[in-house]
């Protein structure tokens, strides 16, 4: 029987021997000399903080140096390093003692020498140093869970202390490898992470057969315990094929490991290695994180590192996040930067402004404009603080008002051919992003003084009219429009005139002329120029026969002529350009589009207390409700936009429309079904399923029969509307069943719904591998999961009844079935912690039942944890003295396992 396995009956007693003090442990070693001497009053001394262990290493080392034979050394020296490695907490006393024996070993490494001649000596320095390596490699496989964590911890220190360029024997440096490689799978957390730790040095990034890069890829998968991810992560070689797993980490359940990848990436990855998309998803989710210490991580460790990497260029840094695709994020982004600047100054060195303040229209990028935009809405939000700094960066209302008119004006315009070339349409959308953000800056502007109020009104009125307008840009113009204005009745008035005119425009029109008329005329000025021709011809004759009298004659004859051939071609050009201005009604496409853009953010805007005025009411009967039934899909997805908003402000409007939105939910293309359905959520979370009760109920004579039958069709409808929900959670357009989880969840959070069946529907649907791709459905259900419990009492006891089915699902699933590949175990620990058991120790027959339950599992039950737990519970509903805490009080069943850390992302 070896020292470890004498050690492991006496642990508890050499454990509080250690905790108080080592040396007594050591005291009781009996050995001979003083050689023996020093090593014990080293390890006496190692123990205490404030001894210098550099003195004490000088020390024992010259000690050992006198010695000839160092077998006898090596023995006693492992045989007191055996008392530490036997406590498996941490203690001060035990972490001075692992600190002196690396400390001591790692003094024996020598400079590598590339003199041949002393290549016997560094053998002989290194002697030490090898025999402990050799037996902490021989220990790692104890049975003691505590000396396998302290062979680790030493493996890791020893790897750790000696230099860059230290040498080691390649079978020993094969064997430390392979020995580590076993113990990541350790039972034992605390003995993984010593061991991934010590495999930091052992890596090769340029290797894609790394043995130690593929157990640090599996332990980022796999490992369950957090601190496990944390150690990988600090020690992981960032390299093509790590850098995915790293990334992934930012996601992770726990914080300490997302906030530790973040400062990963920031302090080892530079920016170029990632793509775009991963750029923007950093920023996105790290400053959205639900934790304050992630979030500040990413404004001082990542931010930075990126603008360092940059020269400091935050337009460089926006250029390399591709804004147009990404502005709000890019906004957030800035925001972030902002608020860690020092001094005013510092925030305008993004843009540069003319001495009219505005961005020179030649100049305007996507980044510029967008930086404008965001530090003008940074400043704003200052309040009076920020006064003295917008007034420099903005110019006045009116002045900024031509200056977003002079540029959307220029705003290309692209036929269908040209919008097939990729470079001409780029062009354009960076225009319109650029406009885009123009637009939100009229935000930022003082609008207080009227005539800079009247001007921008007009301007925008008059940018709303244009016909090369872009259609991605109205319903923001509208917006700004609306609230510039203060009068709600004007508000409706002039948007309302604005549809009125961009779908009815007043156009010249030419009048059908009458084509003999036109002929008779023709023929009339004809025989009037021959009768002028020949009247001049006689007056010639006359003149030359000096017959003056019939001269005068004729030459008044000729005027006359003359009046008449100039009144018939003066009718005749009329005729020809008869052209009035009228209204004409345009019913194409992109101007119905445009129309339903205005009504829609319209309706958005207006306070839904108002209700439906009679403009209002004439704009959904002319536009809205013919747009739905309009042939061009992307007219009659806007046209349920605007019916399912319009329906918001009155009930009637709801219940007269509900049917045809349900029919648009089942018949029509994805794009418009997700439109209606965003409607129908909409409406029941603001009104409720009670919504069909206040639908006038059919009048007949028989009340009493007609009632009954009445409440029967307004049940079946909301079954009707249920069942369908439940069944988009089955589609196979991904979006739709997006779009009804994350309505559905909205519902049951706002108490709408109440239904066990839906909840286990969503929980599965969370775990189903089948949406793993679809991160929103994947974080709205995460979301909702965790505050619907926790809500009220009600929620948790719809968690509760869900259990079961949930569960039975998913031990029913057939092998074919994608549910079969999910955890049960982790779907149980997800939904336990939101309903806990509460057990009533009081005698009664539940109790009794209980019991008997308790022990049939205990039959069937192996695991020795799981029976201890169980058993802990019997105790508890016999109401041992032990298990109660105070009184006769509830008691709760909790997880009692503190060796299994929270799960992987």
């Amino acid at each position: 029987m070896n020292f470890f396995t004498i050690c492991k009956f006496f642990e508890k007693d050499l454990y509080d021997l250690f905790s108080c003090n080592l040396y007594l442990c050591f005291s009781n070693i009996n050995m001979p000399g003083d050689s023996d001497l020093e090593i014990e009053e080293a390890f006496r001394r190692a123990q205490k903080a404030h001894n210098n262990k550099a003195k004490l290493v000088a020390s024992l080392k010259n000690r050992y140096n006198k010695l000839e034979d160092k077998t006898e050394f090596h023995e006693e020296f492992v045989r007191c390093l055996k008392y530490a490695m036997i406590i498996y907490t941490r203690e001060p006393a035990v972490e001075n003692v692992i600190d002196f024996v690396t400390r001591f070993a790692a003094s024996f490494e020598t400079p590598v020498n590339e003199n041949p001649d002393e290549e016997e000596e560094e053998e002989d320095e290194n002697e030490f140093l090898n025999f402990l390596l050799n037996f902490l490699l021989e220990s790692h496989g104890a049975n003691s869970h505590a000396v396998r964590f302290r062979a680790c911890q030493l493996v890791n220190k020893l790897l750790g202390s000696l230099s860059e360029n230290a040498q080691i024997d390649d079978d020993l440096w094969d064997r430390i490898h392979e020995a580590m490689l076993i113990r990541v799978t350790d039972k034992y957390p605390n003995v993984r992470i010593q061991a991934a730790l010590a495999m930091s040095r052992l890596q090769d990034p340029s290797n894609v057969d790394c043995p130690t890069i593929k157990a640090y890829m599996l332990l980022l998968e796999n490992d369950s315990n957090p601190e496990v991810r944390r150690a990988v992560l600090s020690c992981i070689a960032p390299s093509a094929t790590t850098l995915s797993k790293i990334y992934k980490r930012t996601r992770d359940v726990k914080e300490k490991v997302r906030k530790l990848a973040y400062q990963v990436l920031a302090e080892k990855v530079h920016i170029r290695a990632l793509s775009i998309a991963q750029r923007v998803s950093l920023l996105h989710e790290g400053l959205s994180d639900s934790a304050d210490s992630v979030k500040e991580v990413v404004k001082t460790h990542l931010l930075p590192a990126w603008l360092r990497m940059q020269q400091g260029d935050v337009l460089q840094l926006l250029h390399r996040l591709d804004v147009e695709n990404c502005a709000e994020t890019a906004v957030t982004t800035l925001q972030a930067i902002f608020s860690m600047a020092t001094s005013p100054d510092d925030l305008q060195n993004g843009v540069r402004l003319d001495e009219r303040k505005r961005i020179p229209v030649d100049s305007l990028t996507c980044e510029n404009v967008l930086y404008w935009r965001a530090l003008c809405e940074f400043v704003k939000n200052k309040g009076n603080e920020g006064e003295e700094l917008l007034e420099r960066l903005l110019p006045e209302t009116a002045i900024f008002a031509e200056y977003l008119y002079s540029y959307l004006k220029s705003i290309t315009q692209l036929s269908e051919e040209q919008r097939a070339d990729m470079t001409q349409l780029e062009m354009v959308m960076t225009q319109e992003f650029i406009g885009q953000q123009l637009i939100l800056l009229v935000g930022c502007l003082d609008t207080s003084e009227e005539g800079g109020r009247k001007r921008m009104v007009a301007v925008l009125q008059e940018i709303l009219l244009m016909p090369n307008t872009p259609t991605s840009l109205i319903g923001l113009l509208v917006e700004k429009l609306i609230g510039i204005l203060r009068d709600d009745a004007q508000k409706i008035q002039m948007v309302a005139e604005i549809i009125s005119d961009v779908r009815e425009p007043i156009l010249p029109i030419s009048e059908p002329v009458d084509e003999n008329e036109k002929r008779r005329k023709q023929v009339k000025l004809a025989e009037v120029r021959v009768q002028i021709m020949e009247a001049k011809q006689t007056l010639e004759e006359c003149i030359s026969c000096q017959d003056f009298s019939r001269a005068a004659e004729l030459k008044d004859s000729i005027s006359q002529l003359e009046e008449l051939k100039n009144q018939l071609v003066l009718e005749a050009s009329q005729s020809a350009d008869n052209i009035k201005e009228q209204r004409v009604e345009k019913s194409d496409a992109k101007t119905l589009l445009k129309c339903l853009t205005m009504c829609a953010e319209l309706f958005k805007q207006m306070n839904i207390k108002r209700g439906i005025c009679p403009t209002m009411n004439a704009l959904i009967e002319s536009l809205i409700l013919p747009g739905v039934s309009n042939p061009n899909p992307a007219v009659r997805n806007m046209a349920v936009i605007c019916l399912g908003t319009a329906a918001l402000h009155s009930k009637d409007l709801a219940n007269t429309h509900l049917v045809l939105l349900l029919q648009i939910t089942q018949l029509d293309e994805p794009k418009i079904r997700i439109s209606a359905l965003r409607a129908l959520v909409d409406q029941l979370l603001l009104n409720g399923l009670n919504i069909l009760q206040d639908k006038p109920a059919p009048v007949s004579q028989d009340d009493s029969n007609e009632q009954p039958e009445h409440q029967a069709e307004e049940e079946s409808t909301v079954q009707s509307i249920l069942k369908m929900l439940s069944d988009f959670l089955d589609s196979e357009i991904c979006e739709l069943r997006t779009e009804t989880a994350e309505g559905l969840a909205k519902l049951m959070y706002c108490g709408r719904i109440l239904s066990p069946k839906l909840l286990s529907r969503l929980v599965l649907l969370w775990y189903n591998p089948v949406t793993e791709d679809d991160q929103r459905l994947r974080h709205c259900l995460g979301v909702f999961l965790q505050l619907y419990a926790r809500a009220s009492r009600t929620n948790q006891e719809c968690v509760e009844e869900s259990f079961l089915p949930t569960m039975r699902t998913l031990f029913n699933a057939p092998v074919t079935s994608p549910l079969s590949e999910v955890d049960t175990s982790n779907v149980a620990e997800l939904l336990l912690p939101y309903s806990w058991l509460e057990i009533n120790t009081e005698p009664g027959p539940a109790n009794s039942d209980l019991q008997l339950l308790l022990k049939d599992i205990l039959q069937e039950v192996k695991d020795k944890h799981s029976i201890r737990i169980i058993e802990k519970l019997c105790n508890q509903l016999n109401g041992d003295r032990c298990s109660k805490s105070a009184g006769n009080q509830d008691t709760t069943l909790q997880n009692l396992d503190d060796h299994n850390g929270g799960g992987t992302s």
